[in-house]
């Protein structure tokens, strides 16, 4: 069993840039384009991807050689309680004093839309555009059951 990290401390205004407390959030519904803005999106639709998960956003922040921490919390405006949508990851982006680790992402915006721009080409994304489509048309041929016509009627006289 791996040790957890220390919990959380009150803010305190004298927190240095590289306490845990200072990192910024991102919640996989920021970057969600079948979001709305009411619903927690904060990038423009077409810089957006479909349905991101907290590890394809943990890979990608690990990629640039960021410092992160995913929490096990769920996004305030988000209306499913499942586990697929829960999840925080906290990045660092700034030195302790003041400047930014990386120069082409000094905040969070610019990580928003990197990772808009990177999470469609990871390899576990590749393959999922011909998923739905492929699991839509099985499910419409599953096995027969019951012989019955998708068409609405009146039903079948006996």
């Amino acid at each position: 069993m791996a040790a957890a990290p220390a919990p959380m401390r009150p803010w305190n205004p004298a927190f240095q840039h590289a306490d845990r407390e200072r990192w910024v959030c991102i919640y996989p519904a920021y970057i969600n384009k079948k979001k709305t803005r009411q619903e927690g999106r904060r990038i423009a639709k077409d810089q957006c991807v479909d349905n991101p998960s907290f590890q394809e956003i943990r890979d990608v922040m690990h990629s640039l050689n960021l410092n992160v921490i995913v929490e096990n919390k769920q996004y305030s405006r988000e209306k499913s309680k499942e586990l697929a949508y829960r999840g925080r990851i906290r990045v660092q982006l700034r030195n302790n004093d003041g400047s930014p680790i990386l120069k082409d992402y000094p905040s969070r915006d610019s990580l928003l839309f990197f990772l808009g721009k990177m999470i469609p080409q990871l390899k576990t994304r590749q393959g999922k555009p011909a998923e739905p489509q492929a699991q839509a048309g099985s499910s419409g041929g599953g096995g027969g059951g019951g012989g019955q016509s998708h068409k609405k009627g009146k039903g079948k006289r006996r």
